[in-house]
């Protein structure tokens, strides 16, 4: 098996492989060029984005700047809005999906090592999965951590440090990252009545 299958499948697998540098070459030469675009380079940064990443929705759009360890194992839905300073080590599949917003310097880390420190000085590394569902709100400076899945229109708390799964329609924050409470037909209904102030106020 090859280390990038290896490294694909959860397996312990050699970050110095040198197809995997080769890889990890390209991603940081198409990552440094859409970081020195212009802000109002839109349609550069929409194709750059969309070489970069393994599939990129319509209406995605990141703030610079960004950095991944490959892209091609990152998955985006449409209508996705990243902003400042995020980081998506991807040594592991990415997958984001529809109406997500994440705050400045998000960090999504499927990479991680062997406890044994024997086995770690060898510079074997492994990764799992992240998956981040429909709806979702990410605050700003969250790391979420390798394996976890976050559900549908779940809102995270800055600062958070998301270490479990979240279940769907939840407010959650803190270090170690936990359930505060459900999002109920209160918060709609709340929320509505601010969208109809703020309307009649044109």
């Amino acid at each position: 098996m090859k280390e990038v299958e290896k490294m694909l499948s959860g397996l312990l697998y050699q970050a110095s492989d040198e197809t995997l540098s080769i890889m990890r070459d390209r991603a940081k030469n198409l990552m440094y060029d859409y970081n020195q675009l212009r802000p109002n380079a839109y349609q550069k940064k929409d194709l750059l984005l969309r070489d970069l990443l393994g599939k990129a929705g319509e209406n995605v759009y990141i703030n610079q700047p960004l950095y991944v360890d490959y892209g091609k194992h990152i998955s985006i839905g449409n209508d996705f809005f990243a902003n400042y300073d995020c980081t998506f080590l991807d040594v592991a599949h990415i997958t984001i999906g529809n109406n997500v917003m994440f705050g400045p310097k998000v960090s999504l880390l499927t990479a991680t090592h062997p406890l044994d420190k024997d086995i770690r000085n060898e510079q074997y590394e492994y990764g799992l999965p992240i998956t981040i569902k429909n709806d979702v709100w990410i605050g700003g400076n969250v790391v979420v951590n390798p394996g976890v899945t976050i559900g549908c229109g779940v809102v995270v708390g800055s600062g958070s440090v998301v270490t479990k799964d979240l279940p769907d329609d939840t407010l959650c924050y803190g270090n170690p990252c936990r359930v505060i409470r459900k999002l109920t037909e209160e918060d709609k209904i709340y929320w509505e009545k601010q969208k109809a102030i703020s309307l009649s106020n044109k």
